[in-house]
């Protein structure tokens, strides 16, 4: 059976989406790490219009991150299907990799934000906040199910009560699971 076509938003305010945005709940990667927590998204627009991402998460007190480029899969639509490219490795940038970001739902004041792929085996709830109302965190969960996505998936981040502020913990370099989570590999 076809699935349904998904709803995307249209006229995203891409200057309001930028900032920081928690990971509260998403698909969990086969690449990620079980034990990752204080996950987030920093994104900054740049000059040219593309928008800078900056992944991170913390596995026993290390900062794991990756860094790449967002921009629009098509400039004259007004839908927010967004690619995302990531350097793999991310320290020697060699194979450049795609992934796709749809923006499903997001509030009207950018607070928090349901995310997907058009192949629907990643999913990511994020709110500008460390935590996330349960009766919005269960709306944005109706949504994804709306879409035809199996949120019996879904798995909470863990998010401490005093996120770090910076970029806190000894780094580690390998960041693989990011990428390969965005590629719905």
């Amino acid at each position: 059976m076809a699935k349904k076509t998904m709803d995307v938003v249209k006229g995203l305010d891409l200057q309001r989406y930028m900032g920081r945005w928690y990971e509260i709940a998403s698909f969990p990667s086969r690449f990620q790490p079980k034990s990752g927590e204080n996950t987030r998204a920093t994104y900054t627009l740049r000059d040219d219009g593309t928008v800078n991402v900056l992944n991170e998460t913390w596995t026993d007190g290390k900062r794991g991150f990756i860094e790449g480029t967002a921009y629009k899969a098509d400039p004259s639509s007004e839908e927010a299907k967004l690619k995302v490219k990531f350097y793999v490795p991310p320290f020697l940038p060699i194979i450049p990799v795609t992934g796709d970001y749809w923006v499903l739902f997001i509030d009207e004041d950018y607070q928090y934000a349901l995310i997907g792929q058009p192949s629907r085996n990643y999913l990511w709830i994020l709110s500008r906040q460390p935590r996330l109302d349960d009766e919005i965190y269960n709306q944005l969960v109706q949504r994804a199910k709306d879409e035809e996505y199996d949120v019996s998936k879904l798995h909470k981040t863990p998010q401490s009560e005093t996120p770090p502020v910076g970029e806190e913990g000894p780094k580690d370099t390998k960041g693989i699971w990011w990428f390969k989570s965005l590629l719905g590999k």
